[in-house]
């Protein structure tokens, strides 16, 4: 791949953005890495835009100059997202900070990019409303759009997908566009909005995002349970679902999570196969579901129930949840963490589950099991050396074998973690012929491949119209 002259951009950029341009090593390191294995892969200079207009003007100069442009968030992806493979400018957003209108009365919201998921939710407190798509760290709006992101309340809520109305987005050539209103259905056109959630930033920049808001619940209630086996948790889940009983989350831990978790965040749950319960609901609504959950887990042997009903008590569980990362590199200090997942049809959880934990023993390696089972979405998490040959390659046989099952079965490769450049092969597996679909959207909004090239479609040579 050849690219045109970073350091005329470079040259271009920095006098316009002053102290917010920087080639500075320590700072490029921190944008060339995310939370993962993967190797720290450096821009060649980051830039701290605080508008559309601004954001524009950097795109507009690096594809005059045929530079690659890395979208950047929180850094808290998974799957290589934000390295820089051919170099480039690092377009760190964390400055697109305004809350650009609350709607209660329509249940909708428009931030800028880099308003973080929590400060929505504190914007929010004292309208009855709040956004509900939890992903372990405490992401930005718009990476969130970028790599669909969802997590723990996706059984009720949905995930990005679902939540996103419209999209103001900087295209690769520097145009600002809108991709729809605020209507709660649209049969105009091409779906462009849902085009870019989960693009990664290679189709163009997401500066600002129409949202979707809820209702609080009324009442909020969680309990934990343990199982005999892991078999037993994800039917007693499944049954939950099959039921139609109105979940808000579900979550599975299998012992070794737990352990991890007890140390890490000083609880004391029952090492074994473990589920976490939130119901929510008017007080009447609640009880409802508690009774009927509570009923099918017994018939597949739960044990243990404990409830949670005062807020400190649940947040201090989910809190628990979130850090599992943090928890699980506490199982082997000095390794690092290999994240993956995929999703699967309800029906296919448990043998798919059983499955992977059977090849994790087998090869003898670290990964915990948890997931956000109730729509058939869960991780290992495998501790590792990188450094170590043999075990690399036995973390690369059981992740292959576990997404062979999940396709097999007619699931997906990942159902919140996205491509990055981590599992371009394994999309290319899922989508057969239209991997080249893909590459074609690519290639038609993107001529020079100039926006986070070398993720979710490979690297593309730029077209020749362009050369």
């Amino acid at each position: 791949m050849s690219y045109g002259d970073v350091q005329a951009a470079i040259a271009r950029l920095a006098p316009e953005f002053g102290d917010r341009f920087s080639v500075s090593r320590a700072l490029r390191e921190q944008h060339g890495k995310d939370t993962t294995f993967h190797p720290t892969i450096a821009p060649d200079a980051v830039v701290f835009p605080e508008t559309a207009e601004e954001v524009q003007r950097i795109v507009k100069t690096c594809a005059e100059l045929r530079v690659p442009i890395i979208p950047f968030g929180t850094g808290t992806s998974c799957e290589g997202h934000v390295a820089a493979l051919h170099g480039g400018i690092c377009v760190d957003t964390s400055r697109l900070r305004k809350i650009r209108a609350i709607r209660p009365s329509d249940l909708d919201v428009t931030v800028e990019a880099g308003v973080t998921r929590k400060e929505l939710n504190a914007h929010l407190h004292g309208t009855g409303l709040h956004f509900p798509i939890d992903p372990g760290a405490d992401a930005s709006i718009g990476g969130m759009v970028a790599t669909r992101a969802s997590g723990t309340n996706a059984v009720r809520y949905g995930t990005m997908r679902e939540q996103v109305l419209s999209l103001e987005v900087v295209m690769p050539d520097g145009e600002l566009i809108q991709t729809g209103g605020r209507a709660r259905k649209s049969a105009a056109g091409y779906d462009l909005t849902h085009l870019f959630v989960g693009s990664e930033g290679t189709l163009g920049i997401v500066t600002a995002v129409t949202l979707k808001l809820h209702p609080l619940p009324e009442h909020i209630a969680a309990a934990t349970c343990c199982f005999a086996t892991l078999h037993d948790a994800v039917l007693a889940v499944m049954q939950t679902i099959q039921c139609g009983v109105p979940i808000g989350r579900v979550e599975l831990l299998d012992e070794l999570q737990i352990e991890a978790v007890n140390r890490y965040s000083k609880m004391n749950l029952a090492v074994a196969p473990t589920l976490v319960f939130e119901f929510h609901g008017s007080r009447g609504a609640v009880q409802d579901q508690i009774a009927a959950v509570k009923e099918i887990a017994g018939d597949n042997g739960a044990t243990g129930f404990e409830w949670a009903e005062r807020p400190e008590d649940r947040s201090r569980l989910w809190q628990a949840r979130h850090d599992i990362w943090w928890a699980n590199m506490g199982l082997r200090p000095g390794a690092q963490g290999l994240p993956t997942d995929v999703c699967v049809p309800i029906s296919e959880l448990a043998r798919n589950i059983e499955a992977a934990k059977h090849d994790v023993l087998q090869a003898g390696l670290i990964a915990p099991i948890c997931g956000h089972v109730g729509d058939g979405n869960f991780h290992l998490c495998f501790v590792v050396d990188v450094n170590d040959a043999d075990e690399m390659r036995r973390v690369e046989e059981v992740n292959q074998r576990m997404i062979d099952r999940a396709l097999a079965c007619g699931g997906t490769c990942t159902g919140e973690h996205g491509i990055g450049y981590g599992k371009i092969g394994f999309l290319q597996q899922e989508a057969g012929a239209a991997f080249a679909v893909h590459r074609a959207v690519k290639r038609a909004l993107d001529p020079q491949a100039i926006m986070n090239p070398g993720k979710v479609v490979g690297d593309l040579p730029p077209s020749k119209e362009t050369t």
